[in-house]
């Protein structure tokens, strides 16, 4: 095989793999805290690898004393906290995709996301066909918040 042609098929390959979204995404860390009996936390975990996240879990003893540490309020509070290496916090069900637009660029005063609650048919609390609308909050330093994204259908998560 000539080293043209090498070339030219690692270039024609290269090119199908970033047309089609397959050239690999930086992958983000995330320290999960979450409960050891929490099913659907686990669900959200793998949709998160799914996506090129890369996941620790740990159980800590008070999960609420953590996420009121973090910055996040009760009233935002769900089953799993997900934090980034700079501290960032993603709280509940919040799809990949708006973990990464987050990430992309970080607005000023805030600490993260949030999906307060278990929506049905959020990322790792799917139910068949069923989804119920929500939003992704964006949780300020402050103690407010923000709509960042309104989930209207199931697809419009990934």
């Amino acid at each position: 095989m000539s080293f043209k042609f090498s070339l030219l098929t690692i270039f024609a390959i290269s090119t199908f793999a970033i047309h089609n979204g397959m050239a690999e995404t930086k992958k983000i860390h995330l320290d999960v805290f979450k409960s050891p009996t929490c099913g659907c936390c686990n669900e959200w975990i793998k949709h998160m690898e799914e996506r090129g996240f890369e996941t620790t879990i740990s159980h800590p003893d008070n999960l609420n004393a953590l996420k009121i540490d973090k910055g996040i309020s009760t009233r935002y509070q769900s089953c799993h906290t997900g934090v980034t290496k700079e501290g960032y916090v993603f709280e509940g069900h919040v799809p990949a995709k708006h973990v990464r637009a987050f990430l992309e660029s970080p607005p000023a005063g805030s600490i993260g996301l949030s999906v307060p609650g278990m929506p049905v048919g959020s990322p790792g609390m799917e139910v068949g066909s069923k989804f119920m609308r929500y939003e992704v909050i964006l949780l300020n330093a402050d103690g407010s918040k923000e709509v960042f994204a309104q989930v209207n259908d199931k697809e419009a998560q990934y």
